[in-house]
């Protein structure tokens, strides 16, 4: 054997050995506990929604097959909750859902209402009572929707500030309804987290309009997004079901591909009806975060 076939079987050999030893890439899970940005705050990547139109199908439900649902996603591995205040009834339905369960086991997200005429201490207050937690993970300025809304709602955001300061709060931001007020979200330092209308078809997206009712747009929210996700703002994507729109499987297996696929989006909300629906969201979700 020449000295040169020789270096080069050598390096064969100890290249195949490294990749033998070397360990199998890890699978990446809708379960996976993933850390929002610089927030703090981890989270499952997969989080149970309480707000399918305004939360009217979960309260639908009734209080019993809602509690079974929320502890069916619980021992799936799901322990990232969400709710808000604009939800009728639904920080006591989940309060009651949740109760038992280890507080550090699972993490809690609400929405504050911007209409709010009260001390924000106080509201926030009886969040704590509604949901039995001396704290949530994360507290958000619920659906903001004029350009201004950053220097608009100041005030509140140095309440949420002081919040987090005496750690009722760990988090805080804000969720978007509608291209001008996402606009001035990349580069806002506020923000811990961001919750953003996101999925293939811009259906119940953002638009000019503000208008929810009107064909959202896909291309620049997205890239608003990865704006954020470079800032190390925790970015939560909401809408990925259309908000129930996308009826057929291949229409929601191509939107949990789409978010999943772009890399920028740390954890996604879908609300949810039945055990079927839970388990095809996690299984999707599974498949192409491994594909």
């Amino acid at each position: 054997m020449t000295t040169l076939n020789r270096r080069h079987f050598l390096r064969s050999a100890v290249g195949l050995a490294a990749t033998a030893l070397a360990p199998a890439a890890q699978k990446r899970s809708a379960t996976d506990w993933v850390e929002l940005g610089n927030s703090g705050v981890k989270v499952t990547r997969l989080a149970f929604g309480t707000g399918t139109f305004g939360g009217r199908v979960q309260r639908e439900l009734g209080q019993e097959e809602f509690t079974k649902l929320v502890r069916y996603a619980y021992d799936r591995g799901i322990r990232f909750f969400e709710t808000a205040q604009n939800y009728a009834g639904m920080h006591e339905m989940l309060g009651k859902a949740l109760k038992g369960l280890p507080r550090d086991s699972y993490r809690l997200m609400t929405k504050y209402r911007l209409k709010n005429t009260e001390d924000p201490k106080l509201v926030i207050d009886q969040f704590r009572k509604e949901l039995n937690t001396d704290y949530f993970d994360i507290l958000l300025l619920h659906c903001v929707r004029t350009a201004d809304w950053t220097t608009q709602f100041a005030k509140l955001q140095d309440e949420f500030s002081e919040a987090k300061h005496r750690k009722i709060i760990l988090a805080h931001g804000a969720s978007c309804h509608g291209l001008l007020p996402l606009r001035a979200f990349p580069g806002h330092r506020w923000l811990d987290v961001a919750l953003l209308r996101v999925n293939h078809k811009g259906t119940r997206m953002d638009n000019l309009q503000g208008d929810d009712r009107a064909p959202g747009v896909v291309e620049e929210p997205v890239q608003h997004i990865a704006k954020l996700h470079e800032q190390k703002v925790g970015v939560i994507g909401m809408k990925i079901m259309g908000e129930g729109a996308f009826q057929t499987p291949q229409e929601r297996d191509a939107s949990i591909r789409f978010v999943m696929k772009l890399g920028t989006v740390d954890a996604i909300t879908i609300g949810y009806k039945n055990t079927q629906e839970i388990d095809e969201a996690i299984e999707r979700m599974n498949r192409h975060l491994n594909s």
